[in-house]
């Protein structure tokens, strides 16, 4: 039995080492040189420096939107791009306006609390909404307590963060609901307003978050805000101490027409392949406080840049590289729909899509939506990186504007992932600015990006 044990053992070994591909010393030299020539030169940290200091917010619909496009096209025509061109898109515009103001009052002290309208959200009337507060933690619980429990009140939303987890962005997937759904499920029972708890990890902040959410046909649309970490919990205190406690909520959010964007194309043509393509993206635009920095210009000039690191070492790919600066990921995902839309009626052959969209700090992998073969196969590629970048590729992942493509075309996608331990301190909030971004952090993705297109374009799929 123990020599029985002994040859499977060794027949595997020898199958593994048969199936293996072979260490090739040009491509393990190409890719070192990704990662020097960004570490040394810092480009993509200068393009993030302009994108986010000369350009700023740019939420979809914006005038800093606009900026974003222009900057995006003149950056990758003064490289020298093959080619570059607008894609245009249309997309919706909903500007915050200048009244955001959330306080209650305890022992005629007025306790004001920081607050952000979430993405979209209606405007209260100008003098606000005042009435009393109820404290929930999950939407299932809004309808236990019904219209007769919910009627004329403010919802408050007060999910926090699992702290237990490793992979903080679980905390942010089991509390998103808040932001996403709170206000629509407090509507349907009668509700005059809705709050919620920041989706942060921090404990010690009180920077409120903004974000994304939705309203229902049929259903009031009711105004809808993101309190800080410490505003929260400020005001869950007071509820207990006062279960009749009164909340005043004030918003000026308001929706005009959808205007007219783009999303921002700049091509490597292929020498061999030029009609089948290999995209690299991140979405131009951000939310309306901060500057968008992590969130996600990193992931554009991470696109932009991993292009440029071929020009550096003049490599012709045999496939078209294309980084396109995807419009509206933050409040529609129009750009993504409309990248997809474009290639199914051009009869585009994509072979793989990558995005980057989580943030400036440490790559640590790729999620990769494939088949089982391909996991397997690039499984191999892990020696041409050092332990301290790209340590693995994960089952599962890709990013919001390449997955539309994925989805109708079933073009494999990878999602680059970083060490995201700061990342929802800061996210959607007025914290994400340049002076966040670490120059080697931030180039390390360059190169890493760089590096899997080049894998990708020598060894296929």
């Amino acid at each position: 039995m123990k020599k029985l044990i002994f040859t499977t053992l060794i027949f595997s070994l020898l199958s593994c080492k048969e199936n293996t591909v072979p260490f090739d010393q040009e491509t393990s030299d190409i890719i070192n040189n990704f990662y020097g020539d960004a570490l040394e030169h810092r480009e993509s940290y200068e393009l993030l420096r302009g994108l986010s200091k000369d350009v700023g917010q740019r939420l979809s619909g914006s005038e800093g939107a606009t900026k974003a496009v222009i900057w995006s096209k003149e950056t990758m025509d003064n490289y020298g791009f093959d080619t570059v061109y607008l894609q245009e898109v249309m997309v919706p515009h909903w500007e915050r306006g200048e009244v955001e103001e959330c306080f209650f009052y305890l022992n005629s002290e007025k306790i004001t609390l920081s607050v952000l309208g979430a993405g979209g959200t209606v405007a209260t009337p100008k003098e606000g909404v005042t009435a009393e507060v109820i404290e929930v933690f999950s939407l299932d619980e809004v309808d236990e307590l019904g219209e007769e429990n919910i009627k004329g009140k403010i919802v408050f939303y007060n999910k926090a963060f699992n702290q237990r987890y490793i992979n903080i962005g679980a905390s942010y997937g089991q509390t998103g609901f808040q932001r996403r759904s709170g206000a629509v499920k407090a509507a349907e029972y009668g509700a005059v307003a809705s709050v919620f708890r920041s989706l942060s990890s921090s404990t010690y902040e009180d920077f409120p978050h903004t974000g994304g959410m939705t309203y229902k046909e049929g259903v009031d649309s009711i105004a809808h805000g993101g309190l800080g970490v410490l505003s929260s919990q400020r005001l869950s205190k007071a509820i207990k101490d006062n279960p009749k406690l009164k909340l005043t909520l004030k918003l000026s959010g308001k929706w005009f027409p959808d205007a007219l964007s783009h999303n921002v194309v700049g091509e490597l043509r292929g020498i061999k392949n030029p009609e089948k393509i290999i995209t690299v993206g991140g979405h131009l635009d951000s939310w309306d406080v901060g500057e968008g920095a992590h969130d996600d210009g990193a992931g554009c000039v991470h696109s932009i840049g991993a292009l440029r690191l071929f020009q550096k070492q003049n490599i012709k790919p045999n496939n078209t590289l294309r980084a396109v600066m995807f419009m509206n990921e933050e409040n529609g995902l129009r750009g993504g729909q409309k990248y997809a839309e474009v290639a199914i009626k051009d009869g585009e052959q994509h072979i793989a899509a990558i995005e980057s969209d989580a943030s400036g700090y440490v790559p640590r992998g790729f999620g990769f939506s494939g088949s089982d073969e391909q996991h397997r196969k690039i499984q191999d590629w892990l020696m041409y990186f050092d332990k301290n970048t790209i340590s693995y590729f994960s089952k599962g992942g890709g990013g919001a504007d390449i997955g539309p493509l994925h989805r109708q075309t079933g073009t494999p996608m990878f999602g680059l992932s970083i060490d995201g331990q700061k990342y929802f301190e800061m996210h959607h909030t007025a914290k994400d600015v340049f002076e966040l971004i670490n120059a080697r952090e931030l180039e390390l993705g360059t190169a890493s990006m760089a590096s899997l297109v080049y894998l990708i374009d020598q060894y296929g799929l």
